[in-house]
């Protein structure tokens, strides 16, 4: 199967309508098209499976030239943040990462993955709740939404206890993206260095009680952790900017302004200088634009982040 790369304007944006009223997307959107990122799409004439590549975007989470295959020219609003999201943190990081070496890019640490998810992946969480408002019919919330409560009732949570919990994160979606980004930064942390099953299911048992632990399993952190073992590069001088990063988030008062003001912002103004884009972007995300059109786990991409 033969692939061609293809940047951002040339695809369709599915659902894009209902995101409109979430400032944040259309500066994400924008953010990721300065950025020259390349997606892969099937060469003409040739057609991709959405098994084939969902295993492409959960296994390989990135490549040189472009970082996101698709089954077609299409792509869910949702999977342009999720990207986004991954474009500035790399760029973040590696500005703080320290001075460039020769040579190729050294492989990212487990920390620098699994920070960039974290954010990208609770982002949709953020967007659940806006569009719950905004938006309630739209193919997002119709697709992810009994996906996730789906979730939640294996844990335990029943109709009327996730119905309440999906109110909470519509009430305040930017409060319910720090609590899930940082729950799962926290769990996936614990999870990395366990051995085997008993010390996961130790680590697990220690984030009982978090109103958002019932959603773990909607991410599909099997993949995170997998990946980040058989990929990760060794602990670097980004490691200790990610903590640093982490702290600020927490401590701020709304963890997505100080992202969109020291983040977003800076990119703005800057107008993000041509080639920055990185092909090892996003891991999963793609993953979402062909689970959206499925059903399958949070778009595939949640679920595979």
């Amino acid at each position: 199967m033969a692939f061609r790369t293809v940047s951002l304007d040339e695809l369709t944006i599915d659902d894009e309508t209902s995101l409109r009223s979430v400032a944040l997307y259309g500066r994400l959107k924008q953010a990721l098209r300065r950025s020259a990122y390349r997606f892969s799409v099937p060469a003409p004439g040739a057609t991709a499976s959405w098994d084939r590549v969902l295993f492409l975007n959960l296994t390989y989470w990135g490549g040189p030239l472009a970082g996101d295959i698709l089954c077609e020219d299409h792509i869910p609003g949702d999977v342009v943040a999720h990207v986004a999201w991954h474009h500035l943190a790399n760029r973040q990081l590696a500005a703080r990462g320290g001075a460039a070496t020769a040579g190729p890019a050294p492989k990212p640490t487990a920390a620098v993955l699994l920070f960039a998810e974290s954010i990208a992946s609770a982002f949709d969480l953020y967007l659940v709740g806006r569009l719950l408002v905004t938006a309630p019919e739209c193919d997002f919330i119709t697709t992810q939404v009994p996906i996730m409560a789906e979730c939640a009732e294996t844990a335990g949570v029943g109709a009327a206890a996730f119905e309440a919990l999906m109110q909470e994160v519509s009430r305040e979606p930017e409060r319910a993206f720090e609590d899930m980004r940082a729950l799962l930064l926290d769990v996936v942390t614990a999870l990395l260095p366990c051995a085997d099953a008993a010390h996961a299911e130790q680590a697990l048992d220690g984030f009982a009680g978090h109103r958002f632990e019932p959603l773990l399993h909607h991410f599909q952190l099997s993949n995170w952790i997998l990946y980040m073992r058989a990929h990760a590069g060794p602990p670097s001088p980004a490691d200790a900017a990610v903590a640093e990063l982490d702290a600020t988030l927490r401590a701020a008062p709304i963890a997505l302004d100080w992202l969109a003001d020291h983040w977003l912002a800076p990119d703005e103004a800057s107008g993000a200088a041509p080639g920055a884009a990185s092909g090892a972007a996003s891991g999963a995300a793609s993953s979402a634009a062909a689970g959206a059109a499925t059903g399958a786990a949070p778009s595939a991409k949640a679920s595979a982040r």
